[in-house]
């Protein structure tokens, strides 16, 4: 009883040295800091993307098409980037991609962060038949490749973007499971959770009070590090046709309409390419600083 009381005196105090940790941190990282930056810069791009573009991402143009960007003989202020095949503005374009990446990306990974916390949770606290259970079906999804899973399924069900993030969020939250399956059972054998569970609390109420609380540090780091992943699953998916759909606009889908012209109008796939590559490291940056502050493995 003593050290449960204990542990929650000790919360405020823990948080204090953390906002204080990341502060640090911060500052001390400069990968830190451009991952930071790049993650708000993209964000603000993608909220504020009507007011930004300087066209309609689906206009399209014939008299124009394939404009290259400005600064290059034929190029015009009208369209900094240029155009692509059908004369759409190539900078509006991933003006708006970049709302279908940053949400496929976190709805994907918060989907699969709920089923692989709720499932590792139940796998790791009450263990014997539920851990086997669910441990099995983790394995089960580990053994099939992801994209060629994902594959099946977006040919059956057929491509959208809600089918898009289910089916990310559906497959990756293996990983989740088998990382809180193992903190749960470092957690549930500390002395504040004996201390809870000698008084008679519940174990919904330990659970929800005293062992999510010390995995979901881990459980950060990893879902920031997987939205890097799930944005690049997202752009090979759209590139294959099985993504987001036109006239929906993507960065994977307009490198798709620009293969062809690689060669002759390399704008058409280099710049969306060049976002893909810039809002990943960026995510990359920020986990990495996350991981720093999160991990009690890591002295400062």
């Amino acid at each position: 009883m003593e050290n449960l009381t204990e542990s929650m005196d000790a919360v405020p105090e823990r948080k204090e040295s953390l906002i204080k940790k990341m502060v640090y941190q911060l500052f001390k990282s400069k990968t830190g800091t451009i991952g930071l930056v790049i993650v708000i810069f993209v964000s603000l791009v993608a909220v504020f993307a009507p007011a930004l573009a300087m066209h309609d991402p689906a206009e399209t143009d014939a008299v124009n098409r394939l404009l290259p960007p400005f600064w290059l003989d034929g190029g015009s202020t009208e369209y900094l980037l240029g155009t692509d095949n059908l004369g759409r503005d190539v900078l509006s374009r991933i003006i708006y991609g970049s709302r279908v990446s940053l949400l496929v990306g976190i709805s994907a990974v918060l989907l699969a962060g709920l089923i692989g916390i709720i499932f590792g949770l139940i796998a790791g606290y009450y263990g014997k038949t539920w851990d086997f259970i669910i441990m099995r079906t983790v394995d089960s999804f580990l053994a099939i490749p992801n994209i060629l899973f994902m594959l099946i399924i977006l040919a059956v069900l057929g491509p959208s973007l809600v089918t898009l993030i289910l089916v990310l969020g559906g497959t990756t939250w293996v990983v989740y499971a088998r990382m809180v399956r193992s903190e749960t059972l470092s957690v549930k054998e500390r002395d504040y959770v004996r201390s809870a569970r000698a008084i008679g609390a519940k174990n919904f109420r330990i659970i929800v009070k005293y062992v999510l609380p010390n995995v979901i540090s881990s459980f950060i780091v990893i879902a920031t590090l997987n939205v890097a992943s799930t944005i690049i699953l997202e752009a090979s998916l759209s590139f294959l046709g099985l993504g987001i759909q036109p006239p929906d606009v993507s960065w994977g889908l307009m490198l798709s309409d620009g293969r062809e012209y690689i060669a002759t109008s390399w704008w058409v796939a280099t710049f969306p390419g060049l976002a893909i590559t810039l809002t990943v490291l960026g995510v990359i940056f920020l986990g990495d600083w996350l991981r720093d502050v999160l991990d009690p493995k890591i002295k400062d």
